[in-house]
């Protein structure tokens, strides 16, 4: 159906593209892999009319075509869900699904059509309970995930890009999201799927072609009988063995955080545990039990009742407040929540640490710029320019960039919420050494993190969640993935 030959795409200073080769056939889940900047997005960007390529050819349906825009994509038949979702906050349900192809009738908009329409791609999706009249804004992660599908669907599309789809959604929601790509693949739809979790790869995937350094290095494998370490090789270059750092064998240290009765209507309710120094705690449990909203409270974003006692003394919560009683977040919408996308990565990574590059106040930039420097080095945060606009990094190395500002300065809490969602596999092995580093130096860590073995394998202790209330509390080294899954699942606690 599709065949990409030697795409060449130049940026200023970066060869993001340099003859990338791709082909997907109808009715199948091409997945395509890669590490952070290896030039998926810049290629699915390329497809999806955003980027108009400086060589190569696309065929579609053995007719060669060259999408000059979004809208010439979408009339091709390609439609795009991007990890960094592009919907319209202010806007509802329904308006975000047919933007651009309005029911219309003598040139009036017919609300009401839209909203049937729109409710029947949502059953569809298996997600009736979302209301097309409601704000987008509104709406969790998991939902907006949905309604960006939604509005894929809606165009009829004969070849649907999936980038990350499976970032925000919950056990159940992934098995129905399989669900509906089998549905479209029966139907003669393709599906080009890019997903850093490879037992994903393994479920949903046909062929897989990888790519490397803005290359290809292997195009068609066997999704399902590639081994492992053969792809992780490719992506890699190196061989990477999927194992989280040891644990401290030592006791950890004094208390750095106790929270009491933590409680936030329709949310969750009566949240009480304690992070020591040097300890990671881990919440697991399902999109909407709670996980994220309990971080924010914590970090004073999120109103709630309740004590939080960060090393000895009652934090007032605000966000100023905690930050300056030695607190970070990095939270999971880091567009959305904090990065300014149009400033250097050196700005990002210093921006909560601005006090301690200040003489008698004016900025020290030569010291700002060689601390972002180091951080960015440590963290190996690419391309190597801390000067560039971080819009221009690829979501790993921004994510990156987000944990590098809570490395600077005198820290005794971090929380961290989805710390490698959209990072590669051989950047998750870093970002898990310098997690488990941060806690070998005394730095308490509160994680959220979708992937259970990724909970199981980082924490020392873990509190499981289920509809805002925790079913329980104990030691990682005494539960296994199943036996947590059951809980979140069932209610059943160990």
């Amino acid at each position: 159906m599709l065949v990409m030959k030697g795409i060449v795409k130049q940026f200023p200073g970066v060869r993001a593209l340099d003859g990338v080769d791709l082909d997907v056939r109808a009715g199948e889940v091409h997945c395509l892999l890669g590490q952070n900047g290896a030039g998926k997005s810049t290629l699915i960007k390329v497809l999806a009319g955003v980027h108009q390529p400086d060589a190569g050819t696309i065929a579609f349906n053995d007719a060669e075509v060259r999408p000059g825009s979004p809208i010439d994509a979408i009339r091709l038949g390609f439609a795009t869900i991007y990890q960094e979702l592009d919907l319209v906050d202010g806007l509802s349900v329904a308006e975000n699904i047919f933007l651009g192809h309005e029911h219309a009738r003598f040139g009036f908009v017919n609300r009401a059509a839209a909203r049937r329409a729109a409710r029947e791609v949502l059953e569809r999706l298996g997600h009736g309970e979302i209301s097309p009249s409601a704000e987008v804004g509104r709406l969790s992660p998991a939902a907006k995930q949905v309604v960006s599908m939604a509005r894929a669907l809606s165009h009829d599309a004969r070849l649907i890009i999936m980038d990350e789809p499976s970032a925000a959604l919950a056990h159940d929601e992934v098995a129905n999201l399989f669900r509906i790509i089998r549905e479209l693949t029966a139907q003669g739809v393709a599906v080009v799927y890019i997903s850093h979790r490879l037992e994903e790869i393994r479920e949903i995937g046909d062929r897989v072609t990888v790519l490397k350094d803005g290359r290809t290095v292997a195009v068609g494998l066997s999704a399902r009988d590639t081994p492992t370490s053969q792809i992780v090789s490719l992506m890699t270059g190196r061989n990477v063995e999927y194992v989280f750092p040891a644990k401290a064998d030592r006791a950890p240290g004094d208390e750095v955080l106790r929270v009491e009765g933590l409680s936030s209507p329709g949310v969750f309710s009566d949240v009480s545990f304690t992070v020591r120094a040097g300890e990671i705690v881990g919440l697991a449990g399902l999109v909407g039990s709670g996980r994220s909203e309990i971080l924010e409270a914590v970090y004073g974003a999120r109103p709630a009742t309740g004590r939080v006692v960060l090393d000895g003394q009652e934090v007032r919560r605000s966000v100023v407040g905690t930050v300056r009683h030695g607190m970070g977040l990095a939270p999971e919408e880091r567009k959305a929540q904090a990065l300014l996308l149009d400033q250097s990565v050196t700005a990002n990574i210093t921006l909560g640490s601005l006090p301690g590059f200040a003489r008698f106040g004016w900025l020290d930039r030569k010291h700002e710029r060689e601390e972002a420097k180091r951080l960015a080095e440590m963290l190996d945060i690419r391309p190597p320019d801390p000067e560039r606009p971080i819009r221009t990094l690829s979501g790993g190395n921004q994510q990156k960039a987000v944990l590098a500002r809570w490395l600077l300065g005198s820290r005794k809490l971090l929380l961290l919420d989805e710390p490698t969602r959209g990072v590669d596999v051989g950047a998750r092995a870093e970002l898990y050494a310098v997690i488990r580093n941060l806690a070998e130096e005394g730095i308490g860590v509160l994680l959220v993190s979708s992937e259970v073995p990724e909970v199981l394998g980082l924490a020392d202790r873990v509190l499981v969640l289920r509809e805002g209330t925790v079913i329980h509390e104990g030691d990682a080294a005494g539960l296994d993935e199943h036996g947590v899954l059951d809980m979140i699942m069932n209610g059943r606690a160990a």
